[in-house]
Formats: structure tokens, sequence, C-alpha cells
């Protein structure tokens, strides 16, 4: 009895081995193991690699993911243009849940038509620089002079004279020039328009968004880079 016992679990474990091999096939089909990898698909593309490789190709994925997307431009200047008085207004107030501050600016836009001309240095670029030219042209013996801070194209130019006609600026330019001075030069001044414009400093991509959300409420503005 004994020795049944024994032949049984033996032929049971044998049985059990086997299937689990795949050598007697599943359930649900009649196939072997051998036969399931023949049937998959791209089945001879499958290769088996290293645990070394495999783990250098995890960490390369790991380092792509991980690798700093590069920061999205910024844009030094965006001017918004031009607007009647009340829809400037208008604006103006859709713009202050941004909170910019000294990062925006309203100006009059330019006219059309000359209304004097200007003798001056250009722009030094800051301040300082403004100073400094300042101080050359009080060497040369020039006092009459101003450091123009508004917020223009002009900031931190210096005003030599305001004249009505071209022919009294081109006096003060050649004056001017026997005293030494000779980066000075002759611009029109142009007549003050009714319309306004915005400028908006240190632009990024989300905030030039929020920025033509708003304009699109106001179909003859346009939006641009400064000039």
């Amino acid at each position: 009895m004994l020795k049944f016992i024994f032949w049984s679990l033996l032929a049971v474990n044998a049985a059990l081995f086997a299937y689990g091999r795949g050598y007697l096939g599943n359930f649900s089909g009649n196939e072997r193991e051998p036969e399931r990898m023949l049937n998959q698909l791209n089945a001879d593309k499958l290769s088996i690699i290293s645990a070394e490789k495999a783990s250098r190709a995890a960490e390369a994925t790991l380092a792509a993911m991980a690798e700093p997307k590069p920061a999205a431009p910024v844009q030094a200047c965006v001017e918004i243009a031009s607007f009647v008085l009340a829809d400037a207004r208008r604006f103006e107030a859709q713009l202050e849940p941004l909170n910019l501050g000294d990062r925006q600016s309203r100006h009059n836009m330019p006219g059309t038509e000359i209304s004097s001309y200007i003798v001056y240095i250009p722009p030094q670029g800051s301040k300082e620089a403004a100073d400094k030219k300042a101080a050359e042209l009080r060497g040369l013996g020039v006092s009459s002079y101003f450091i123009m801070s508004d917020n223009t194209p002009l900031r931190w130019a210096i005003s030599l004279g305001v004249f009505k006609t071209e022919s009294a600026a081109q006096n003060q330019l050649a004056a001017l020039m026997k005293q030494g001075v000779r980066t000075a030069r002759v611009a029109p001044r142009l007549s003050g328009s009714k319309q306004l414009g915005f400028q908006f400093r240190d632009v990024d991509a989300e905030l030039k968004a929020k920025l033509e959300k708003i304009r699109a409420g106001f179909p003859n503005a346009e939006i641009r880079n400064c000039k």
C-alpha cells in the first residue's frame, strides 16, 4: 500500500513538472512553449539583454527625462497700440489684475505733422552715461542742455535746443560743432497724437498670451515689438 502511494505521488509530481515546463500544453489550447514563441508577433526581433545593459538604458532614459528644457524666450519690450482715450481707459482697467507695476507704461503715439526741430545727442543708455556726457559738454563750454529722462525713444538723450524751423536748428548745430561737439544731430519733432499706446517690458510667453487675450477685445489695437 505504501509503495502504491509513493509511486502515485511521484507520478503526480512528474505530471506537474511536465505541465509547468509546457510539455503538456495548457487548458486553453494545445500549444507548447516553443510553439507559442513562434506564433508571437515579431518573435524574430526579440532579444535578451544583460542586466548591465538594461541598467544603462534605464539610466539614459532617466537622464533624458531629467534634462532641463530650455527656458521660454523673454521679449524685452512689447507695445500694444493705438487706442483712443476711452478705449485706453478700458484697456488699462483690464490690465490691473496682472499687477505689472513698472513693467507697464502708457504714452502718446507720435503724430504725422512736424511741429519743431530738436538738436540733440543720441541716447546714452543710462543716467550715469548721460551725466558723463553732460560733464563733457560742460568741459567744452556748453551750458544750455537738458538730459531727457522721460519714457520715450529719446530716454537718456541730451537736448541741446528745440527750434521752430530746420534752418535755426542747423545753425545751432554748426555753432556746437565749432565748440567741439561732434555727436550732436538734428531731428524733426512730430506733433502729439490723440491716440495712446502701452509698452510692456520683460514679457515672457505666459504674459504675452494674457496681453493678447485682453487685446483681442480691442479690434483696432495692434501688438508688436517696441520701436
